[in-house]
């Protein structure tokens, strides 16, 4: 008899100036292993500034994960103004914290980040950069309805070129 998973139940709330402490534990080892490391506390707190500040540029958006019903703080998921490739599209990028990961959060926060990009249909596509290693990040772009477009190089963090798995979305395919 197989196990009936139960998706979880999530919300998602714009990234606020409180947060801080939040990206910090993303910025574990653990947790940024495909992406070179962790940063300096100087660069986290650019980059908290960032989180915060995005949605009022009009440039994205980044959102805090909450697990429903009580509300505790298990991620972040966000999308962000990109050019690819010179086409404007939207990037989308989400992370878990470890003692989270393997229920579908990321998956089900996901889909809600892109019904916001949705409301927006300011670029007509959404990517997606997983590294090619990252199995997990790879299955939750399939979940969702991307399409693999093949192998690319990507600069992330600035300066430091990584393999990656290159997924498009349409905006407006995904139901």
């Amino acid at each position: 008899m197989q196990k009936q998973r139960i998706t979880p139940e999530v919300r998602i709330e714009l990234w606020d100036e409180e947060d801080l402490d939040l990206l910090r534990l993303l910025n574990s080892p653990e947790m940024t292993v495909h992406f070179g490391g962790p940063e300096t506390e100087g660069k986290i707190l650019a980059r908290h500034k960032r989180y915060y500040e995005i949605a009022q540029k009009g440039t994205g958006r980044m959102f805090k994960i909450l697990l429903l019903p009580d509300l505790e703080v298990v991620g972040s998921v966000g999308y962000w103004d990109q050019i690819w490739q010179g086409e404007s599209v939207y990037e989308v990028g989400w992370s878990v914290l470890p003692a989270f990961q393997g229920r579908g959060i990321a998956t089900v926060a996901t889909s809600k980040a892109i019904a916001s990009i949705h409301s927006e249909k300011k670029h007509r596509f959404i990517h997606a950069y997983p590294k090619i290693n990252n199995p997990a990040s790879n299955a939750i772009c399939r979940k969702l309805g991307f399409s693999f477009i093949g192998e690319c190089d990507f600069e992330y963090p600035i300066g430091t070129i990584i393999r990656c798995n290159n997924w498009k979305l349409t905006v407006g395919e995904m139901e």
